[in-house]
């Protein structure tokens, strides 16, 4: 019984330190330094721990979709699509590097950021940005969710397999990658808010920020190709 309570409270900790991996701190990296620098810190803190909950919210859908799926099949995820999942994540890492780079470049031409407000939500950017979709007063950050259900298939073959090893029963299991879930959510909001919060202090002046929005991308890059080479060769 107690074991059993601490396996599954486990995986609490476990997806904190899970949000702290470098190929997640690396794609949430580019939708942080992403048009917007120059608030204050507070705002920046905000919006950068909401990216990362978004993140994190999408990589929990994820894993218990298939969790679940496989939990009711009694099987695990197949070999082949589990590299294949995660040559997406590869793929998907030097895409947003090589989307922050060109948004860098162009920023560069495109002269003074200004204030753009719906709602409560308030952007600082240069011209229309199409990183989020407008409903109302609400912003709908599709582009953290999609990236966080991308990381979440790619991550549930380990992760039900670990399931499957240590824990007996189904609501054991599920419990625990919920557990992991929130953890994860809250993991990536404490990094992506801190991250915020220093771009705040950083990227006041314009140059300095499409500076940071390169390096990210540059960083990305490098994990994707870190990430992805191996599976390839």
């Amino acid at each position: 019984m107690f074991a059993v309570l601490g396996s599954v409270l486990l995986g609490l900790v476990v997806g904190v330190r899970h949000a702290f991996e470098p190929d997640h701190l690396a794609a949430v990296s580019t939708l942080v330094t992403g048009p917007g620098g120059g608030r204050a810190s507070g705002r920046e803190a905000r919006r950068g721990a909401m990216v990362g909950a978004i993140w994190g919210l999408g990589h929990t859908l994820a894993l218990l979709v298939v969790g679940v799926i496989l939990l009711a099949a009694g099987g695990l995820v197949p070999a082949r699509v589990e590299t294949g999942l995660e040559l997406a994540v590869a793929v998907m890492l030097i895409g947003l590097g090589a989307r922050a780079l060109v948004m860098a470049a162009r920023d560069g031409r495109r002269g003074a950021v200004a204030a753009h407000t719906h709602g409560r939500a308030l952007h600082r950017h240069a011209a229309p940005d199409g990183g989020h979709v407008h409903v109302g007063a609400q912003t709908l950050a599709w582009r953290p969710l999609a990236i966080g259900v991308v990381h979440g298939l790619a991550g549930s073959g380990a992760l039900t397999a670990l399931v499957f090893a240590e824990l007996t029963s189904n609501t054991a299991r599920i419990i625990y990658m919920t557990l992991f879930g929130i953890g994860s959510v809250g993991g990536m909001a404490l990094a992506s808010g801190l991250a915020g919060v220093s771009l705040a202090k950083l990227a006041h002046l314009p140059a300095v920020g499409r500076r940071l929005g390169a390096a990210a991308g540059a960083l990305s890059i490098v994990v994707g190709l870190a990430w992805g080479l191996p599976l390839v060769v």
